[in-house]
């Protein structure tokens, strides 16, 4: 009997392009899921993620508004590998466990973007890894133009992951995103077309 769903774990490096590829996978007809949207939700006011935050930061870390300062939060977790695990520890469980809760209730080819996918060792909660890769500059570039970070500031994020060679040997698939959007678009299609034909079986394999 097919299964109800085949789990896809999309990941990659700050910078390498993962939404677009994301949004590419949902134009193609899968659903999608963003942990960095769920990590978001979480850290509203009132949620499970807020709640363990504000426990392991304190109140300090909040705006006048109530809600936390993102930007602060982030400079103070990448200047600090303690305080970015501190973070992990206060945030990941209630992540995890929301986006158990949203997978079980699709069907068909879903695509989960992970951005720590391989640092956390979470391959075994998906059928297949997708890795989307791009070379340094490239990353640097986006991370710039998109966050407004310093070139400091887009180095301490992009040392904070596991480098992208060694995610290309634990991917199933690879697609390499250092040209156009366009081309991004046939690569991600072409994937998704023989992930819908291998529903069911177990691929691997590599797209470039």
């Amino acid at each position: 009997m097919r299964p109800k769903r085949f789990v896809v774990g999309l990941t990659g490096g700050i910078g390498t392009g993962k939404s677009s590829a994301l949004a590419e996978f949902e134009k193609a007809g899968a659903s999608t899921l963003s942990l960095d949207q769920i990590a978001h939700e979480q850290a509203k006011p009132g949620r499970e993620g807020f709640k363990s935050i504000v426990k392991a930061f304190g109140k300090n870390i909040l705006r006048a508004d109530g809600r936390i300062d993102r930007r602060a939060l982030g400079e103070r977790v990448f200047r600090s590998p303690a305080a970015l695990k501190k973070l992990e520890k206060a945030t990941h469980p209630s992540i995890l466990r929301e986006m158990e809760k949203l997978v079980a209730s699709l069907e068909g080819v879903v695509i989960v973007d992970v951005p720590l996918l391989f640092e956390k060792k979470l391959q075994n909660k998906f059928d297949a890894t997708v890795l989307i890769s791009s070379n340094p500059a490239a990353q640097r570039r986006r991370v710039q133009k998109r966050d407004g970070l310093t070139p400091m500031e887009v180095r301490r994020r992009m040392k904070a992951q596991l480098p992208l060679q060694a995610k290309r040997r634990l991917a199933d698939y690879t697609i390499d995103n250092n040209d156009t959007l366009s081309q991004l678009q046939v690569k991600v299609r072409t994937l998704h077309e023989g992930i819908e034909l291998l529903f069911g079986g177990t691929p691997n394999g590599n797209a470039d």
